[in-house]
């Protein structure tokens, strides 16, 4: 092979290696809405769980039991919140969120979920062997909860051509653990219309 053909391929080869090798990383604000793909994301998970959470403490029930009980707040454990779309969908960021917005309205307790407490009580059992007494924390002194809230994600796709529409209901039950009785039912929709550019030469 001739000196400048070796020349070309050795030229080609970097730049080949370098168009590959390109890649740009931007660090942004993490409340920053970012939609790509039109599919749940972490925005969606954000105010959908505001947007619940806000419906729930209008409705009067927390208010009601507080009233009934001295001024107490009521107790609520998050449950499952049921994946019932074709995507992937992070269900435990969705309910990190939701208790997130519970504790931020300042009108309920928030309990350790099921298998948050499994690690809880490890560390009590194990303080009753190794702590210093004054210290340790006693045992059978949990909060119970009152209401769990629990829910699923629903989804409807509707595409044509190059357009797609991405519909999810999300529903939300809050249930009295004592009564199965259900004190406050909530939903929320989103709509996303997502087109597909042409990809013209």
């Amino acid at each position: 092979m001739r000196l400048g053909s070796l020349t070309l391929l050795a030229a080609a080869t970097l730049s080949t290696t370098a168009c590959l090798g390109l890649r740009r990383v931007e660090r942004i604000d993490p409340a920053t809405v970012t939609d790509l793909s039109g599919g749940w994301n972490d925005a969606d998970s954000r105010l959908v769980a505001n947007e619940l959470i806000s419906q729930s403490m209008n409705a009067g029930w927390a208010r009601t039991y507080a009233a009934q009980n001295s001024g107490t707040a009521p107790t609520v454990i998050v449950g499952d919140f049921r994946n019932r779309t074709t995507e992937h969908i992070p269900v435990m960021t969705f309910t990190k969120d939701l208790e997130r917005a519970f504790v931020n309205s300042g009108a309920v307790r928030i309990v350790a979920s099921k298998d948050e407490r499994v690690g809880v009580r490890d560390e009590r059992a194990d303080q009753q062997a190794n702590a210093a007494p004054e210290t340790r924390a006693r045992m059978a002194r949990e909060q119970g909860a009152r209401y769990m809230l629990i829910g699923d994600v629903q989804e409807i796709v509707d595409s044509q051509g190059r357009e797609k529409v991405q519909f999810y209901q999300i529903d939300a039950n809050l249930i009295d653990l004592e009564s199965n009785a259900k004190v406050w039912v909530g939903q929320h929709k989103i709509k996303k219309v997502i087109q597909r550019r042409r990809i013209t030469g």
